[in-house]
């Protein structure tokens, strides 16, 4: 699931939504990163993980957590286009930067998704500002679990997830 420095892999980002520039783990290294994977067409998504990852976004907005949402679409991809996406964000009103997962080479897996080793969506990962993982889910989790870990990484604590 990592490089070979412990690091967290880069992101492979065929387009972005609501940035002005490109993202790169390399390019936030130092800075605290919220990386949140979902399929639009994904129920625990929808009504769970993408709503809380923009919470997380609005809460968090005044310090220097990157929130980055990333579309990894490996079932129905007809239906789940960049276009698609669009009216997506726009409907949910999503503000936080999204980028499409760049297609897996003869694979129905995304590329990012399979670099991390992704059971499913919705999967949020919290990357330390050293650039190592601290912390792996894949399913529901609580808005308080997610937000004390955020907030024990901004603050330079240890939380008990990052131990395990």
């Amino acid at each position: 699931m990592s490089e070979a420095d412990g690091a967290a892999p880069e992101l492979a980002v065929s387009q972005w939504f609501n940035t002005g520039e490109p993202l790169t783990l390399a390019a936030l290294r130092g800075r605290p990163v919220l990386l949140h994977a979902f399929q639009m067409l994904c129920p625990g998504c929808v009504a769970h993980g993408t709503p809380q990852t923009q919470r997380a976004y609005e809460l968090f907005k005044a310090t220097d957590l990157q929130v980055i949402g990333l579309h990894t679409v490996f079932e129905h991809h007809a239906a789940m286009t960049p276009v698609s996406l669009q009216a997506f964000i726009h409907e949910y009103r999503l503000t936080f930067p999204i980028g499409v997962d760049a297609a897996g080479d003869g694979t129905p897996l995304p590329v990012t998704m399979g670099r991390y080793a992704m059971q499913g969506t919705p999967t949020s990962i919290l990357i330390g500002r050293s650039g190592r993982i601290v912390h792996h889910g894949f399913g529901q989790q609580s808005d308080m679990a997610l937000g004390a870990m955020i907030a024990a990484e901004l603050a330079g604590a240890q939380t008990y997830a990052a131990q395990a």
